[in-house]
């Protein structure tokens, strides 16, 4: 091979790699949502860093006496609302660009949602099934230990995200009271129940994806009781997702995890999948099915079509493929910038992953809130006031849509956005010049009270 054709290929890879970049790609909605919505160009140059991101170096001492170093990342993008807010994830593919994105798109989220929170994110480069129960715990505990002086109640609140659970936010809020001396439930969410955990929080992002399903199944005048839904992913999200589903009447038929799928045209056992999950077991155990690849079930003639795995699944390669009339973005930033124009083109009404996924924040807001009342709320109340805020977020989101008539991906930046962007005005960071047509909305507002 030449030097002309491997500058060709690295140039090509170069390119594939910027469009499937999550920072990159959250940048270039942010840039269009600002100047569709008439403000400057400033306004962007606020938004698209992080305020603070930190690189940790954590070194762990192996079952086996040998010492691994891990890195791990926290990214706080804006503390404009309130302290930031968000995940931590395990995974061998977590990277810096990640969580800056992933940050971002929780300060949209809780904008879109009105929760005076900002956005946060976080990570651990490392395959947690690779380590035994007690070196995950050491893990955990040392990630928190090297965040400790920059997180708490009012400043970052992180929270379970991919491969993280309720214990081991259990391990680290037991490291973090340890390290101040007392008892601080609020400085986390998404911990068990009985140290200050919030009932409804385990199910609270799969609940919120299935009521901004409803919703779409609404507008696009779709029976749900007579539809028929596909599922990316089993984890707890997904799992939540098809339990939800199923109990509206939606027929599953198929399911796709890390190491499998299977499908049923008349429909899947949800009860009996996620008691597998229970015990430990994969979707892709189960023997009562065809198995199916991810390709083919993009591909089924199904209405419902559901990410709940990672980033970058909805592609120009998987794009084309898929036949749903609504695609509920659980996972965050699951669809790359071809695969929603090739999306959009096909009429795919996408409910994007900032308010699709929002449910788990909010109950995380809930949460936080009860932990400083000391006062708990039943569950019932809990899935209602999910449901109250759920509904504030897809109804301003449509209503951007019907008023600018454009996707519904970039309505939901706008509304983010243009909650930001008030506080921002309100605080002073920005002046009228900056605000450019969109002055008016804010002077209208300040009028009108």
């Amino acid at each position: 091979m030449d030097v002309k054709n491997k500058d060709q290929n690295k140039a090509e890879a170069d390119i594939t790699t910027h469009e499937a970049n999550p920072y990159e790609i959250v940048k270039g909605l942010l840039k269009e949502a600002v100047t569709a919505l008439g403000m400057e160009e400033n306004i962007y140059h606020i938004l698209k860093k992080p305020m603070r991101v930190l690189e940790l170096s954590i070194p762990l001492r192996k079952d086996d006496g040998s010492i691994e170093n891990y890195t791990g990342y926290r990214s706080q993008h804006i503390d404009i609302l309130g302290p930031t807010k968000g995940g931590i994830r395990f995974h061998p593919n977590v990277s810096l660009d990640e969580v800056k994105a992933l940050s971002i798109w929780m300060s949209l989220k809780a904008a879109i949602l009105d929760l005076p929170f900002g956005g946060g994110k976080g990570g651990v480069i490392v395959d947690p099934e690779s380590l035994s129960e007690r070196e995950l715990e050491k893990l955990s505990r040392a990630y928190i230990q090297k965040l400790a002086p920059l997180i708490g109640p009012q400043k970052d609140i992180p929270a379970p995200d991919v491969n993280t659970n309720p214990e081991v936010m259990g391990w680290m809020i037991d490291e973090f009271d340890k390290m101040r001396g007392y008892n601080i439930p609020g400085m986390l969410t998404g911990k068990p129940i009985i140290i200050g955990g919030s009932e409804g929080r385990l199910a609270a992002t799969g609940r919120g994806v299935v009521l901004m399903i409803r919703e779409a199944a609404k507008v696009l005048g779709i029976d749900l009781s007579q539809s028929t839904a596909a599922i990316q992913g089993f984890g707890n999200v997904g799992s939540m997702a098809a339990k939800y589903l199923d109990k509206m009447g939606v027929k599953v038929v198929a399911i796709t995890d890390a190491h499998g799928g299977i499908y049923d045209e008349n429909g899947l056992d949800i009860p009996e999948l996620i008691k597998l999950r229970k015990q430990g077991e994969y979707a892709s155990d189960y023997n009562n099915a065809s198995s199916i690849t991810n390709e083919e079930m993009f591909g089924l003639p199904v209405d419902v079509l559901v990410p709940a795995a990672i980033e970058n699944q909805i592609t120009k390669d998987t794009a084309p493929s898929i036949q749903a009339k609504i695609l509920a973005e659980a996972a965050n930033g699951p669809t790359t910038p071809e695969g929603d124009e090739i999306l959009e083109k096909n009429d795919i009404f996408v409910i994007p992953d900032i308010l699709c996924n929002a449910g788990g924040v909010t109950v995380s807001y809930f949460e936080w809130v009860q932990n400083s009342m000391n006062y708990y709320w039943k569950e019932k109340e809990i899935n209602e006031k999910l449901e109250e805020q759920m509904m504030f977020g897809f109804e301003s989101v449509l209503a951007m849509r019907k008023e600018k008539q454009c996707r519904m991906r970039d309505a939901a930046y706008m509304v983010g956005i243009t909650h930001i962007v008030k506080a921002l005005n309100a605080r002073g960071w920005i002046n009228d010049a900056d605000l450019g047509e969109f002055t008016g909305h804010i002077q209208n507002e300040v009028m009108d009270d």
